[in-house]
């Protein structure tokens, strides 16, 4: 499994490096796959962001970012954990700007 740290600032950058490591995995182009978005909650609170990417021949790859621990768990289309990043720096998990974020996906 590949761990790595980095500093993310905006959600959108979040989402477009989650874009981009899943397809790396499989290695596939981000442009022509297709990512879609769902909040995670515990107790009617946010707590993290689950991600699909849907690729070419049915291939689906998904990412969690857990907000609690602050890092992305990546998964291959099997469902076995490849990745993992810790981030270092995230943009916090506003429920309102996050429900803009996730219907403009």
């Amino acid at each position: 499994m590949v761990e790595y740290q980095t500093r993310i600032h905006k959600f959108e950058d979040i989402r477009r490096y989650v874009a981009e490591t899943l397809s790396q995995f499989e290695l596939l182009r981000p442009e022509s796959s297709h990512l879609t978005l769902r909040l995670l909650s515990r107790n009617g609170q946010p707590c993290g962001v689950y991600f699909c990417l849907q690729g070419p021949r049915e291939v689906r790859l998904t990412a969690i970012w857990e907000t609690d621990a602050n890092t992305i768990l990546f998964y291959d289309s099997r469902g076995e954990r490849v990745g993992k990043t810790r981030l270092i720096e995230a943009p916090a998990l506003e429920k309102q700007a996050l429900a803009c974020e996730l219907s403009a996906a």
